[in-house]
This record gives structure tokens, sequence and C-alpha cells, in this order.
């Protein structure tokens, strides 16, 4: 969708990829042929806000990522002789085999279902990375997550883990509020029947929440997100709206000491934090596993539309072998 990122057209697009390594460069050292690996962001890891920050945050993470080529201009897809757009996200994942970097792959354990694993390098990474990297939420502190898809319920699983005692999901699906109560969440609020804002301070006894985040990118519910805040509450951005759109505060509510921040990719490392989330899983506290339903290439539309009709949180395209 050229509407929110400049990418060139017509693209092979793809991100969240998982697969197996079938060859390697003569400088690569980190993986090798056989190596199970899930695909993530690329960063030229040498701006200085590669050296200081977390990779999202890449002074060149746009062209890396969006801009169709490598950033000499060379591409990664060709027909025949005609080069193709693609290096979408550093792999363009929709294809039966895909190009990326070492530092944009994250090697996995033998022992997990590869085909659970690639929204482990975007999405469920960012929602509970947002938590626990960007935030920093803090045991018995309380948090308002305004979107259950797989960032939102990513985040509530994430605030479990760290002890959050007041997890609040908002969203205008109400089986996906059920799949929040199921995963973590202490509270729900369905936003087509109650008003989100007044609903969390009666949940919160009139004092709001110490966190909130946003994924839904659009900008009535971010208003939501920063109303909900207790002083000095934080605010995180996650949802991606189309470039140009706008947001509006109440100047004195920001004023009084709450904080909001725009998070890519939840602030994480992924090599060290997929990992992380993977050992998680296996003990049973991150069933991110339960977001996921699986589609063969050939139901790559049906993907898409029970994605946005709301049906399918999380769905994984399943390439041809």
């Amino acid at each position: 969708r050229d509407q929110w990122f400049p990418v060139p057209l017509p693209v092979v697009l793809g991100h969240e990829g998982s697969g197996v390594v079938q060859a390697v460069g003569s400088d690569v050292t980190l993986v090798q042929p056989g190596d199970r690996v899930v695909m993530s962001m690329a960063s030229c890891r040498v701006c200085e806000n590669c050296r200081t920050s977390p990779p999202g945050y890449c002074a060149k993470h746009y062209d890396l990522n969006f801009g169709g080529r490598r950033l000499d201009g060379s591409a990664t897809l060709c027909s025949g002789d005609e080069p193709l757009n693609g290096h979408f996200f550093a792999q363009s994942s929709f294809a039966t085999h895909a190009i990326a970097t070492q530092h944009n792959v994250v090697k996995v354990p033998t022992d997990v279902p590869l085909n659970i694993l690639g929204p482990l390098g975007c999405g469920i990474q960012t929602g509970a990375g947002s938590v626990m990297n960007s935030l920093k939420v803090e045991a018995g502190s309380s948090i308002a997550i305004f979107g259950t898809g797989a960032v939102g319920l990513s985040a509530v699983m994430a605030a479990q883990v760290v002890g959050c005692t007041k997890i609040i999901g908002i969203d205008v699906h109400a089986d996906r509020l059920s799949l929040a109560l199921e995963l973590g969440a202490t509270d729900v609020v369905h936003a087509g029947e109650n008003n989100p804002v007044t609903t969390i301070l009666e949940l919160t006894e009139g004092r709001g929440v110490d966190y909130s985040l946003e994924t839904t990118a659009v900008p009535a519910v971010a208003r939501q997100a920063v109303e909900v805040l207790t002083v000095l509450g934080t605010c995180g951005l996650i949802g991606v709206p189309p470039s140009g759109t706008e947001l509006t505060f109440d100047f004195q509510s920001v004023l009084f000491g709450r904080f909001v921040r725009g998070i890519i990719g939840g602030d994480a490392r992924a090599q060290l934090f997929i990992p992380k989330l993977i050992d998680l899983w296996s003990q049973g506290r991150f069933p991110f596993d339960r977001l996921i339903k699986t589609y063969q290439l050939n139901e790559i539309n049906e993907a898409v539309q029970d994605a946005e009709s709301g049906k399918t949180i999380k769905p994984v395209i399943e390439m041809p072998g």
C-alpha cells in the first residue's frame, strides 16, 4: 500500500518471513546453510542512530526497507534480464526464496514450528517490545492497549509477563476482546459500545493508567490513548497511518507531565529479543501461536480479506516447497 510507504510499484512484498538458509555469501559468518531463521528489518549498522539506538531508528530505514532496491541501487530480484522492485524489509518474503542480510536474520531453535515464527520478526516483536523495551513497563503498574490485533495482543501478553496488575484492552471486535481476556487482560472495553476514556477512568477510580499503547493508527484513538493517562504517564504510538496524517491533543493534557513517544519495532534488537520471546513461548508464558492462522499462497487474497475484516488476527502465508 504505497499510501503508507513510498514503495516503488510494481513490487514483490512480504515481511515477517521465516525459512531455512540455502546458501550464504563469502563474508557471512552469523548463519550457515541449514540454519532455521526468522527475518526482521534491515539497518545500515554504521550511522549514528544505529551505533546508539535500536535498528528501527536507522537514518536510512526507509531506503533500506522500502526503497525496492539495495542502497547501491542494485536489485535482488529479476524476471529474465529485467530487474524487479523487491528487497522489501530486506527480504520480499512473498516468494519461494528470499535474499536477506546476515544482520536481519535471526537463528532459531530446531524444535519450534517454523511456520509460526515469522511474525516474531515485526508485529509480535513490536507489541511485546513496546512494553518490555520502549516503555519499560513496571510490575504492579497499569496499562491500556488500544487495538487488540496481533500487535496489541502481543502487548497484552507482554504486560502480563512483566507483572502489570491492570491490563485493559480496547477494540471494536468482541471476539478479539474475549481472546485478550484469555491472554492476560484484566479488563476490556468495547469501543463501539462504550466511551473508552470514560470507562477506563472508571476502571482506575479516576486516576488513569500509567502507560498506554496505540496500535490502530487512528488519530481519534491516539488522542484517547493520551487522555486516559495519569499525570506523568506515557503513551506509545505504534500504529502507522498514511503519510501526512495529523494528530492533535489537548495542550494542557500533555503539559501536565504526560509523555507521548513514537515506537518502531518495539525498540528491539531482533537477534537478542526474538530468542527471549521464543523462550517465553516454550514456557507457556507467551502463547503468540494463538494469534496465527496459516494460508497457502493461492489463498493470499482470502488471507488479506480475513485480516482486514478482523476474522483472522495474524495470517501467515505458507509458500510452496
